[in-house]
């Protein structure tokens, strides 16, 4: 049970973040291409990636393949979220974040290889 709330819980706070990076219109945009040398369209696939992991992590009381597919996807935007944050030099505090949900997905991920 506590599985699925802490796959919510991410889903949740991940969807926001990649519907955002979906519409990626006015200052966010700028701000990701300035800042993270991303541009508009990879930014986009970002979003995209963000948004079905989620929704496969809503849906993850329906089994353990989608808890890991949605955790491969939402932890390949965060790794990279993550480098980016180090390689532009905001350090532990930029990337706390990504770190947070980053640590959290992995251990929702590893949970499924558990035997009952």
């Amino acid at each position: 049970m506590i599985q699925y709330l802490l796959n919510a819980y991410v889903g949740k706070n991940i969807i926001d973040s990649g519907l955002s990076k979906v519409k990626s219109d006015g200052q966010m945009g700028e701000e990701f291409e300035n800042e993270f040398k991303v541009d508009s369209n990879q930014m986009k696939i970002a979003g995209y990636l963000e948004a079905v992991g989620s929704a496969l992590l809503f849906v993850s009381f329906l089994g353990k393949t989608f808890t890991r597919i949605g955790t491969v996807l939402i932890n390949a935007v965060l790794g990279v979220a993550i480098f980016k944050h180090y390689k532009a030099g905001h350090g532990y505090e930029g990337s706390k974040n990504a770190l947070k949900f980053f640590g959290l997905n992995t251990l929702s991920f590893l949970e499924t290889f558990r035997r009952k």
